[in-house]
């Protein structure tokens, strides 16, 4: 297992997490699985043997079950991992039961300690913007839950580029905690992360960490053109995440994916993983599985490489358009782009 440094940190993490999304089963999250405590403790075991040292969940997945599991699952082995939570979704029926209010982020870390049965979290990230609360205060109350020992590190997840660039400069005016890391939606079937998001993380030493890697599984290999949809699948039972705007290109992809794995004896989503992986300003991508079957297949993908024949199959059926401004500057600028630049626009140079 390799371990990278998370953005402008000292800590290191393994390029696979764990996700706990599956933990519990409650409520909407029965539709991408129903994990109990027992298959919970074989998943942790599994991912600690292959050197994974990081766990992901939060407060919203299973109103809690999901923390409560993990926790139980880690035991005695909570100090040798890092875990982190989230916190921003609704989790009561009263007015200030969600959001990034001071009132609300220490109310949801305190009780999230609880449930994970551990007196500090190693990464508190804010699970989505709040265009309601004053950043000032999202960060004040950060700082405290730092300086309270409670939380290690702090990052944010589902932001903007400029929802990031606002809470970095507010911390740095105010002598605030930084976030070190942003959890964000990437995969070959939804990259625009690389517009703004992976720029960011290049140019301000950001982490990456990435969920839902195989598109709620589109990217399995098990959704084929002119195929049903399987029996017993996230999008079978209607999860909505992501959305599929171009269904053909989406097949395409799947093809290359498939036509890889074939001639390689893997499976497509070693090879979607994989891809990831390889892919610049990327820090750890958080898998998640139904069964011990799926997670086996995931973990092997931390050993596996692409070629560069490979690498360009899937750039070339999953690339991005240039919107504007990029096209404007990969057509004006091209003389003066950085390496923050060029992560989104060098592909587009070598078409010209």
């Amino acid at each position: 297992m390799e371990y990278r440094q998370l953005g402008h940190s000292g800590l290191k993490v393994s390029v696979l997490s764990l996700g706990t999304m599956t933990f519990g089963g409650e409520g909407k999250f029965a539709k991408t699985g129903d994990t109990n405590v027992s298959e919970a403790r074989e998943q942790v075991a599994m991912c600690i043997d292959a050197g994974i040292n990081l766990f992901d969940t939060a407060d919203v997945y299973s109103a809690g079950k999901s923390e409560e599991i993990l926790g139980q699952a880690l035991g005695d082995k909570r100090h040798q991992v890092l875990v982190a939570s989230k916190a921003r979704f609704p989790m009561g029926n009263g007015p200030n039961d969600a959001g990034l209010s001071r009132h609300h982020l220490i109310r949801a870390c305190e009780a999230s300690l609880r449930r994970l049965n551990t007196d500090y979290l190693d990464l508190y990230q804010l699970h989505e913007w709040d265009g309601m609360t004053p950043v000032e205060e999202t960060l004040r109350a950060l700082k405290h839950l730092v300086s309270s020992g409670k939380v290690r590190y702090v990052g944010v997840s589902n932001f903007s580029g400029w929802h990031i660039m606002k809470h970095l400069g507010a911390a740095a005016l105010t002598g605030s905690v930084r976030p070190v890391s942003q959890q964000i939606h990437y995969s070959l079937q939804a990259r625009e992360a690389e517009y703004e998001l992976l720029p960011i993380a290049q140019d301000q030493g950001l982490g990456v960490l990435v969920w839902s890697p195989l598109a709620g599984g589109l990217l399995s290999g098990k959704y084929r053109r002119n195929q049903r949809t399987p029996e017993g699948t996230r999008h079978m039972a209607q999860w909505g995440e992501p959305p599929v705007r171009d269904q053909e290109k989406l097949y395409d992809i799947i093809d290359v994916l498939v036509a890889i794995a074939d001639a390689r004896g893997l499976s497509a989503a070693q090879v979607a993983l994989a891809w990831l992986l390889q892919r610049p300003t990327v820090t750890s991508v958080v898998i998640g599985a139904r069964n011990r079957q799926q997670l086996t297949d995931n973990l092997h993908a931390a050993s596996l490489t692409l070629n560069q024949d490979e690498l360009r199959q899937l750039e070339d059926v999953s690339r991005l358009p240039l919107l504007y401004p990029y096209w404007h500057q990969a057509r004006t600028a091209a003389d003066r782009l950085s390496v923050a630049d060029l992560l989104l626009i060098e592909p587009h140079l070598s078409q010209k």
